[in-house]
C-alpha cells in the first residue's frame, strides 16, 4: 500500500430494505450505526455526478454471496461488507445548518475560531465512523484534510490527492484551501491570521497533541491572538444529533505462538525505562501500541485489529483503561493479577490524582518533582491532566521502537503468511487472465471481491488489512484509488491492471502491490515498468551499515527513474505491523525528515514499493514486504554490523511488461533466483486439478529468463 497514505474512506448510503435484511444478520447494529452515519452526513445531498457505468453481472464469483459470509468475519470491515447493496456518488452536503450549530456552540463557549481535525483521540491514521467530525461538518469525506471555521468564515485545507473531491463535495459556506500550491496558506497560517486582534481560537484538547499545541499556541500569539483554548467536550459532538456509537466489539487474546513474548515481559521493558528516565510512568494512548503491549487485538478500527483503550505503566502497576465490556473471560484470565481494569474514560481523573500525589510527595522530601513519560503523539488533554509542560518529558515511545523489531515467532510468522497471501494472489491473477482472456466482463469491485474471496479460505485469515486497490488503465494512476461498486471500471484486458491488496493473519499482515498486463503493453509501458522493477530490485538487493535509516535509502528506488526524469509522488516504504496495523511507524523510506530518526535494524519489517504514473494513462507499482536481516560481509569497517533485507512477499512479476534489454546481468540473476523462490514455497498451496491452470501461469511468468554475459 503506498505509503504514506491510507486513512478512512468515502462513506456509503445504506438503502431501507438492506438494513431490515440486515436485522438478521451478525452484524445488522453496525449497520445501522453506518446508517445513520451516512444518513447524517447528508440530510440534505445534492448529487453533482451520477455518470455511473454498471457493473456487469459476475460469472467466477458470486460476489453478493461472498460478502455476506465474510462479513460474518470479526474483524472483516463492514464496508467492504456492504458493497453490493451501496452505491457512492460524489455529492454535496448542505452545511449551512451545522455551520450556524457550531457557531452558536462557540459563542457559548467563547470561541471565536474552532478547528476540526481528522484525527481520533488516540491520533488514529484509520479512524471509525463516529470519530469522522471533519467529514460530518464539511461534507468533504477524503481521508486527511482539516477545516477551521470562524464567526463567518469557513475553509477546508487538504492536499493534491483530494483536490477535485473536496471541490465537488464543499458547497458554497466553504473555501478550498489546496495545500502545497503557490501562495495557498496552510490552515495554521490561516487561522493565525484570522485570529489577529485577540480571538481565541478552540480545539478538542484530545485531537491534537501537547507539542503541537505548544507549537500553535505560540503562532496565534505571535499573530496577534488570545491564545489557544483546549476544550475538554467536542462541539461538532455537541450538534451532531445522529451520530453514530462508537464500536464497542470484544478484543481476543493473541496467544504466545503468535506473539513470541509475553505481555510481562514487554511489561518489564517498559519499566526498564522508566527507571532510566527516573520516571513515575509512562501513559500509553496509541491503539496499536497497546493491543501489542499486552497481546490483545480488536476490531473497533477499519481493518486495524485494535481497540478503544489507553494504557498507564508504572514502576510496580499496569493499568488498562477500557469498557469492562470489551474484556470477555479468557481475556481477562490472561491479564490476571497483571494488569488493572479501569473504565476507558477515568485515565484522565486518574491521571490528576495520580500527578497530584508525585507533586506532593517531592515537596515533602524537597526534591525534584519525577516527570511523567509521554510520546510525541499523546494528545493535549493528557498531558494537561498530568500537570502541563512541567510535569512531563515528551518521549520516542520505547513501546514503539519494541513493537516495530519482531521476535523471532513474529518474523517466522510473517514469513509463512506472505507465503499463504501469496498463493491466493498467484491464484487470483491467473483466474484473472483466464477469465478476461476468455472475453468475460469483470468490473475493479468484482475483481476485488474474488481476490477476498481467494484470501478468506486461508489459514488463521482475519481480514484484510486495508481496502483492495483494483484499479485498470487510467485508475491505476490515481494512488489512492478505490474502486466504487455502480461506479467501477470493467477491467481492460487490453490495458494496466494494478492491485494494491493485502490481508490480516493471526501470524502477520501483509502487503503486496503488483502490476499486470494481459494484453499487448506499449512501449512506454514496459520501460516504465522495468524501471520501477529495477528501483525495487537495487532496495531490495542493498547492503548497509549499522546506523542507517529509510530517508537515506530512498534514492536507490528512484534513481533509475530520475535518469529518465521521473519520480513519483509517495513514500517508498512504511514499516508493517505484525497483525497490527499496515502502516506502522516509525520507520519508513522515504523523503521525510521523520524517516532519518530511527535507523533500520534487524527484524523490523517494511515496504519495498516504488511506482510510476502518467495521469489519465496508466499507473504503476511494485511492492513487496521486506524484512531487514543481518548480512555477511567480507570487511566490518569500523567494527560495525552490516545489514540487508529479506524479501517475504511471494508473488512473480509481470514478465509480459518487463523489458529484459534494460536489466543487467545482476538484476536478472536477481529475477530468477526470486522466482525460484516464488515456485518452491507455494507450490504446496497449489496442488489438485482445479488449481492445474493456476500452476501453469505460475511456471509461465517465473520460467527464468536468459542471463547474458
Amino acid at each position: 500500500m503506498s505509503s504514506p497514505f491510507g486513512a478512512i474512506r468515502s462513506q456509503r448510503l445504506v438503502s431501507s430494505l438492506l438494513l431490515l435484511r440486515l436485522h438478521h444478520q451478525p452484524h445488522h447494529r453496525k449497520a445501522l450505526h453506518l446508517h445513520r452515519f451516512c444518513r447524517s452526513l447528508g440530510s440534505s445531498i445534492t448529487t453533482t455526478s451520477n455518470n455511473h457505468r454498471h457493473r456487469p453481472e459476475a460469472k467466477h464469483s458470486s460476489s453478493s454471496q461472498s460478502r455476506q459470509r465474510l462479513s460474518n468475519r470479526p474483524f472483516n470491515r463492514l464496508f467492504a461488507s456492504l458493497r453490493d447493496e451501496t452505491q457512492q456518488e460524489i455529492m454535496t452536503v448542505n452545511t449551512t445548518d451545522r455551520l450556524v450549530a457550531l457557531r452558536a456552540a462557540m459563542s457559548r463557549e467563547n470561541v471565536d475560531i474552532y478547528v476540526v481535525p481528522s484525527e481520533d483521540s488516540h491520533n488514529s491514521e484509520y479512524i471509525c465512523a463516529a470519530d469522522a467530525r471533519r467529514a460530518y461538518l464539511s461534507g468533504f469525506t477524503g481521508s486527511a484534510g482539516c477545516a477551521v471555521v470562524t464567526k463567518d468564515k469557513a475553509i477546508l485545507s487538504t492536499d493534491g490527492r483530494y483536490f477535485n473531491q473536496a471541490t465537488k463535495q464543499l458547497d458554497s459556506n466553504w473555501e478550498l484551501l489546496k495545500q502545497g500550491m503557490p501562495d495557498v496558506l496552510t490552515w495554521q497560517e490561516w487561522t493565525c491570521k484570522q485570529s489577529e486582534g485577540g480571538k481565541t481560537v478552540g480545539v478538542d484538547a484530545t485531537l491534537i497533541t501537547a507539542q503541537q499545541a505548544k507549537s500553535f499556541e505560540a503562532r496565534i500569539k505571535k499573530a496577534g491572538g488570545a491564545g489557544l483554548k483546549g476544550l475538554e467536550k467536542n462541539l461538532i459532538d455537541e450538534i451532531w444529533t445522529d451520530r453514530p456509537a462508537r464500536p464497542n466489539n470484544p478484543v481476543i487474546v493473541l496467544g504466545n505462538e503468535f506473539a513470541g513474548q509475553p505481555f510481562q515481559e514487554k511489561l518489564e521493558a517498559v519499566r526498564k525505562e522508566l527507571e532510566k528516565k527516573k520516571s513515575p510512568g509512562f501513559v500509553v494512548s496509541m491503539l496499536d501500541e497497546i493491543a501489542w503491549l499486552y497481546n490483545l487485538r480488536g476490531s473497533d478500527i477499519p481493518y486495524n485489529p485494535v481497540f478503544f483503550a489507553y494504557a498507564l505503566v508504572t514502576p510496580t502497576t499496569a493499568t488498562l483503561y477500557i469498557d469492562s465490556a470489551k474484556l470477555p473471560s479468557d481475556a481477562l484470565a490472561h491479564l490476571g493479577d497483571a494488569v488493572t481494569i479501569a473504565p476507558y474514560t477515568s485515565i484522565f481523573s486518574h491521571l490528576r490524582t495520580l500527578s497530584a500525589e508525585v507533586k506532593a510527595t517531592a515537596e515533602a522530601a524537597n526534591e525534584p518533582v519525577k516527570k511523567w513519560l509521554i510520546s510525541n503523539k499523546t494528545s493535549w488533554q493528557l498531558s494537561q491532566s498530568l500537570g502541563g509542560e512541567d510535569a512531563i518529558e515528551v518521549v520516542r515511545s520505547p513501546i514503539e521502537e519494541s513493537k516495530a523489531v519482531k521476535n523471532e515467532t513474529e518474523r517466522e510468522g510473517m514469513r509463512k503468511c506472505h507465503i499463504r497471501d501469496g498463493a491466493a494472489l498467484i491464484k487470483y491473477f491467473a483466474w484473472l487472465e483466464k477469465t478476461l482472456l476468455a472475453g468475460e466482463k469483470i468490473d475493479e469491485c468484482q475483481a476485488a471481491d474474488k481476490l477476498e474471496e481467494l484470501r478468506s479460505v486461508g489459514e488463521n485469515f482475519k481480514g484484510l488489512s486495508f481496502d483492495t486497490i483494483s484499479s485498470t488503465g487510467p485508475n491505476a494512476a490515481v494512488i489512492h484509488y478505490k474502486p466504487e461498486p455502480g461506479a467501477c471500471s470493467v477491467i481492460d484486458p487490453n490495458a494496466i491492471y494494478l492491485c494494491d491488496s493485502g490481508a490480516q493473519y493471526l501470524d502477520g499482515t501483509t502487503d503486496t502491490t503488483r502490476t499486470l498486463h494481459f494484453g499487448e503493453p506499449t512501449e512506454m509501458e514496459r520501460k516504465s515498468y522495468t524501471l520501477v522493477l529495477k528501483g525495487m530490485v537495487a532496495l531490495d538487493r542493498v547492503v548497509f551499515p549499522k546506523g542507517t535509516s529509510g530517508f537515506a535509502l530512498d534514492v536507490l528506488a528512484r534513481q533509475f527513474l530520475w535518469r529518465e526524469g521521473l519520480d513519483y509522488r509517495h513514500g517508498t516504504g512504511h514499516g508493517v505491523g505484525s497483525f497490527l496495523n499496515v502502516h506502522e511507524g516509525p520507520i519508513g523510506i522515504g523523503t521525510r525528515v521523520q524517516y532519518s530518526e530511527v535507523p533500520l535494524a534487524p527484524g523490523m519489517v517494511i515496504s519495498d514499493e516504488p511506482g510510476y504514473y502518467e495521469d489519465g494513462n496508466f499507473g504503476i507499482r511494485i511492492e513487496n514486504v521486506i524484512m531487514v536481516r543481518t548480512v555477511k560481509t567480507t570487511h566490518e569497517f569500523g567494527g560495525k554490523p552490516w545489514y540487508g533485507f529479506e524479501h517475504v512477499t511471494m508473488v512473480p512479476m509481470c514478465k509480459k511488461l518487463t523489458n529484459l534489454e534494460l536489466l543487467t546481468k545482476e538484476e536478472k540473476i536477481w529475477l530468477n533466483d526470486y522466482h525460484k523462490e516464488v515456485l518452491e514455497n507455494t507450490k504446496g498451496f497449489l496442488e489438485g486439478e482445479e488449481n492445474r491452470y493456476v500452476r501453469e501461469w505460475l511456471e509461465r511468468e517465473c520460467e527464468p529468463v536468459p542471463v547474458d554475459a
